[in-house]
């Protein structure tokens, strides 16, 4: 399966929390990015500076939102964030933290659903609270404009040999506009019936067409109940 450290840019433009945010926008605007990571003295992230948090500050208060009966209860913890940026003159004042980061083993559609839960365009890779890359939407997306023959050579290494340990020559295994088709023979049918969800799994691909047949229906085993256990002096 493919990993962060598969499609994450390792060239990374970075600031610290005492860099001038007019500096940060002429970043975004020259390396035509849309973010950066903020790393403190020691090189960990801390935040994350990116153009909404620019646009914030430019279209002013009047663009925050604030929930119903703040004048009586106060704002919601995001609205003071926001409300903060506008006055932020710096990096570290305008920066959204904590950032959110993933590991560079991790697979892309951890680092996709990451990115839609948290709603971040992009992520910083951190391996041992190092900064090693940096992964972006736009890296996701690519994943999935790869050609139908890259995606069958990744069923047959990755799916078949390494992870279901199975021999990839003992399958047909087509790919047509990101519809994967496998068909084939195994021992169990426990194992026929792994085949398509982690199949699935592969980016790029949209479906799977698992026609797999197997020898022994071993649905029905179950392994035997262990015999009762009784406390001393029992019968």
């Amino acid at each position: 399966m493919l990993k962060v450290r598969d499609v994450m840019a390792r060239q990374v433009v970075t600031v610290d929390p005492e860099t001038a945010l007019k500096d940060v926008a002429g970043l975004l605007v020259d390396r035509r990015i849309s973010g950066v990571p903020v790393l403190d003295a020691g090189g960990a992230v801390v935040g994350v500076v990116s153009e909404t948090d620019l646009l914030i500050k430019e279209q002013g208060a009047e663009s925050i939102r604030h929930r119903r009966m703040a004048r009586f209860f106060g704002d919601s913890s995001e609205s003071r964030r926001q409300l903060a940026k506008l006055t932020a003159v710096t990096a570290g004042e305008a920066m959204t933290a904590p950032a959110v980061t993933i590991g560079s083993y991790r697979r892309v559609a951890e680092a996709a659903a990451l990115m839609v839960a948290r709603k971040v365009n992009r992520l910083p890779v951190v391996d041992d609270g190092r900064l090693v890359g940096i992964v972006t939407r736009a890296d996701l997306v690519r994943v999935f404009v790869r050609s139908d023959a890259e995606l069958a050579q990744t069923i047959r290494d990755e799916v078949l040999l390494h992870i279901l340990w199975l021999d990839p020559a003992l399958f047909r295994v087509a790919v047509s506009d990101g519809v994967a088709t496998i068909t084939g023979r195994v021992q169990r049918r426990s194992t026929a019936e792994m085949i398509a969800p982690t199949v699935s799994m592969v980016p790029g691909i949209v479906d799977v067409r698992a026609e797999v047949t197997w020898a022994v229906d071993d649905s029905q085993f179950r392994p035997s109940a262990p015999d009762p256990v009784f406390p001393f002096g029992q019968v």
